[in-house]
């Protein structure tokens, strides 16, 4: 009964987009505001019978009707509830379906927050996300059906789902997040169709595309710092990013809609850079349906991918659908694309802005070429190439350092022409903080090159950027407001600025934290009895006793570990080994300490039947640095998103504004 209660909502989702896509094109092309009341309605009707596979789903799993081949192949009566519920996307089919889900939820979102001022683009952007949901509720309802009934006889247990992903309370959260900002990714693409549709890429197009553009890009950096913050706690080998080929996917839409991002603030002030916005909008989409071919077809090894699956050649497929719809539409649609005469100078902050997407598509197309080539090379050749992390990190680290270069000198520079004089006063005003910064450095012992040259430019940014987002409260300040009103009051009318700021402050702290910490560490490997102790970067640590914990789903070794640092006792940490029955291989689970200046890492590498322990410790700084950093960028990517305090203006002033 389950399995046909959840094809059947499947089956409605289908044809609910079969209907819903030719009527939102019909609406869009006709202008017919009947057309667009009833694309409005299939498009909350497909999010409901979304919301009612996805439930049926859960309830399969909860209660494990083993009679549903996807509750067969991951659910298991050992498995405790809270992995059983996030089961849902621990595998292909499941994962697709929630899928489903969230593209449902985004469609339906549209269409309820975009009842006014969206009305000339809304048809062909429900027309658009119809049209990438038929091919997702294709592939639910036929290729990859979760609901497909479990040959007989039925069994009575089941695997459980892939051990790595109970090991860790982020594997709870990490997916969501990555789905929330992957599948979020279809609306700003489903709104330039509509754009181009309309011949229409002004700013009644503009305002919404940017809030849409910066919601999944908010959950995409999230979701890519949980999952390396996954990987740094789960797999034992010290580090939260490796260049592995599924990171590489969920990086690669991140960096576009970031140039995106700056391409439509251009756009917005200068009238300029708009095919920019466009073309990389549309790309950022194109790159998060070959991310999703790269994870769920096999074709790559990682940890963190799916096995081959009969899927595979229909995303390739889909892929190129869509990349030969997004040529023809830009060919179609060239002279729109056209920004409007500008006389920038080049040493401007539009200049800078430029630039900034320059590398950032740089950056893209490295990454690119490292994460295919393998996988081309070996269709082609028939021969296994690997692209290691020595070219990924020989090629990003320039880039990184060009980037945060921009973002001190960007906003420095004023919009349009500048004086000389003012502007060499504001490029070399910052100079000594870059020094300080320098300093600082040295005196925490770092003799890099790289990290040095990353601390100059970081002191030079974090000034500009503090005295840029502080400018307007000083000038309040100036008029007689105290600080804090003034800063309220900045904050109120401005609350884009400020969030940009913020942005750009998590960035400055995320880059010299990832510096300091893949610079600077210190390792220790040792075969131990209870009772011996080995030293590393004034840690001495003592291995005391090993003791087995045994659960419904697993059973755990647990080494104790005696941690004493520069004298002064630390308490203990329990680093593991994990052996679940379905798994052949045991699974390390590594403890950390973890302090602002540094952590202190334990993984148990094997354990002797003599009861010796092999241990791997190793210390690394500013680790905590680079999550802060990302969730400031995160926080500053939010408060972008709330509407600005309008402040009333007197006549000329609206003038002007209006001119301008």
């Amino acid at each position: 009964m389950t399995s046909q209660l959840g094809s059947a909502a499947v089956l409605l989702a289908l044809m609910t987009c079969a209907i819903g896509a030719p009527l939102g094109f019909f609406a869009g092309a006709s202008r017919s505001a009947a057309g667009l009341q009833w694309t409005r309605r299939m498009s909350l009707a497909f999010a409901v019978f979304m919301i009612l596979a996805n439930l049926i789903m859960e309830y399969a799993l909860i209660t494990r009707d083993f009679s549903v081949s996807y509750v067969a192949s991951v659910g298991s009566l050992a498995t405790p509830l809270h992995i059983t519920i996030v089961s849902l996307w621990s595998s292909l089919e499941g994962s697709i379906l929630f899928w489903g889900l969230v593209l449902g939820l985004f469609t339906a979102s549209v269409t309820l927050l975009q009842r006014r001022g969206h009305e000339d683009y809304l048809a062909y952007t429900l027309g658009t996300l119809f049209v990438i949901g038929l091919f997702f509720s294709f592939l639910i309802a036929g290729p990859a059906n979760p609901f497909r009934p479990t040959p007989a006889p039925i069994p009575t247990d089941g695997p459980g789902p892939n051990p790595l992903l109970q090991n860790h309370i982020l594997m709870i959260i990490h997916p969501p997040m990555l789905y929330l900002g992957y599948v979020g990714m279809s609306v700003p693409f489903a709104m330039a169709v509509a754009a181009l549709l309309r011949g229409q890429l002004g700013a009644s197009w503009l305002r919404p595309l940017r809030n849409w553009l910066l919601v999944p890009t908010s959950f995409l950096t999230l979701g890519i710092m949980l999952g390396g913050w996954w990987s740094y706690e789960v797999l034992g080998w010290g580090g939260y990013w490796a260049w592995d080929p599924v990171e590489n996917a969920s990086f690669l839409p991140w960096l576009t809609a970031i140039a995106a991002l700056h391409s439509a603030v251009v756009q917005q002030r200068r009238g300029t850079l708009k095919a920019w916005t466009v073309i990389l909008v549309m790309v950022t989409f194109l790159l998060t349906i070959l991310g999703t071919f790269l994870t769920r077809s096999g074709v790559v090894n990682s940890v963190h991918s799916f096995t081959q699956s009969p899927i595979g050649p229909l995303f390739l497929a889909f892929l190129g659908f869509c990349l030969v719809a997004t040529i023809i539409l830009l060919s179609w649609r060239i002279d729109t694309l056209v920004s409007e005469p500008s006389e920038d100078a080049v040493v401007a902050r539009e200049g800078a802005f430029l630039l900034n997407n320059l590398l950032l598509v740089t950056f893209t197309f490295t990454v690119l070429v490292g994460t295919i080539f393998p996988i081309i090379a070996e269709a082609v050749r028939g021969v296994k190439v690997s692209v290691g992390e020595p070219y990924f990190n020989r090629m990003a680290v320039p880039i990184c350092l060009g980037l945060l270069a921009l973002i001190g000198i960007g906003p420095a520079l004023p919009w349009g022409r500048a004086d000389k004089r003012a502007l060499q006063r504001a490029l070399v005003w910052p100079l000594p903080a870059a020094i300080v910064g320098v300093i600082l450095a040295l005196l925490a012992g770092a003799r890099s090159w790289s990290v040095l040259l990353t601390a100059f430019l970081a002191g030079y940014a974090l000034w500009v950027t503090l005295d840029q987002a502080l400018r307007p409260a000083r000038l309040r300040a100036k008029k007689g407001e105290s600080a804090g009103q003034a800063i309220v009051q900045t904050f109120a009318r401005a609350p884009r600025r400020t969030g940009a700021y913020l942005v750009h402050l998590g960035v400055i702290i995320t880059f010299v934290a990832i510096a300091i910490s893949s610079s600077y560490k210190e390792n220790l490997e040792a075969t131990m009895a209870p009772g011996q102790s080995a030293s590393v970067a004034g840690y001495d640590l003592t291995f005391t006793q090993l003791n087995v914990e045994r659960q419904p789903h697993l059973t755990a070794e647990k080494a104790t570990i005696q941690i004493v640092h520069k004298g002064k006792d630390k308490g203990t940490l329990e680093p593991r080994f994990n052996h679940y029955p379905t798994q052949r291989e045991p699974i390390g689970t590594p403890a950390v300490r973890t302090t602002l200046t540094h952590d202190l890492y334990l993984t148990v590498m094997n354990v002797g039947a003599d009861g010796r322990i092999g241990l791997r410790a190793i210390v690394t700084p500013a680790v905590v640095w680079v999550w802060l950093g990302v969730l400031i960028m995160v926080a500053g990517t939010v408060v972008c998103l709330i509407p600005p305090k309008s402040a009333p203006t007197p006549k000329t002033a609206r003038t002007a504004e209006a001119t301008t």
